[in-house]
């Protein structure tokens, strides 16, 4: 997994309140097991039209945001079905970071297991983040993990709270996996004394 230290980047205005993980990525394309493709599809139905083609006015459609790397959204951003599948979307398409005053709880677990970091914020600061996201692709916002702070492109300041354990991961791009492989001394210790203890097992 990624590292997450210090993320500058564009971020796009999104203040809609439950944005569920089927308006994320839709149930039709759920069929793939893998991490990667998804990101075409990321917010499907608002993004396209019947006949395929993009909806101009939709935020991700517009010129400034084809590259953003960080959401401005509004509350309970996540509900819904518990699919991995979203965080797996946002990442593809290129988002590092959403920002929200509350996510749902299975969401936010899953996006620290794949290198996002959702950061919750009070929400006046939201929304004074939200209108600095809509100046544009010129208004890039700074996320930076370590100092739990993010600055908005005029300079304002805004300190988040964060789990010691999850901001430790993302720091050091640990999912699951990673921090198994984090014990392999331990677990090939235990598994030669098993194997001499129990050499039947």
């Amino acid at each position: 997994m990624e590292r997450f230290t210090t993320l500058t980047g564009i971020a796009a205005p999104l203040p809609l309140m439950n944005i569920d993980t089927d308006m994320i990525i839709p149930k039709q394309f759920l069929k793939t097991i893998k991490r990667s493709g998804l990101g075409k599809n990321l917010f499907d139905e608002m993004r396209y039209a019947d006949d395929g083609s993009e909806v101009e006015d939709f935020v991700l459609n517009q010129p400034a945001y084809r590259e953003a790397q960080v959401i401005v959204a509004g509350d309970n951003f996540g509900c819904g079905s518990s699919r991995e599948h979203a965080p797996w979307a946002l990442l593809d398409f290129g988002i590092r970071c959403v920002i929200s005053t509350s996510f749902a709880d299975i969401f936010y677990n899953n996006c620290f297991k794949n290198g996002i970091l959702p950061v919750v914020l009070p929400a006046e600061a939201v929304a004074i983040l939200t209108k600095d996201a809509e100046k544009g692709a010129n208004a890039r916002m700074t996320i930076d993990l370590d100092a739990q702070t993010v600055t908005s492109s005029d300079g304002e300041v805004f300190g988040f709270e964060i789990d010691s354990f999850k901001k430790h991961c993302l720091l050091n791009g640990l999912d699951d996996i990673g921090l198994t492989f984090e014990k392999v001394g331990a677990i090939d210790s235990f598994e030669q004394t098993a194997s001499q203890v129990r050499p039947w097992v």
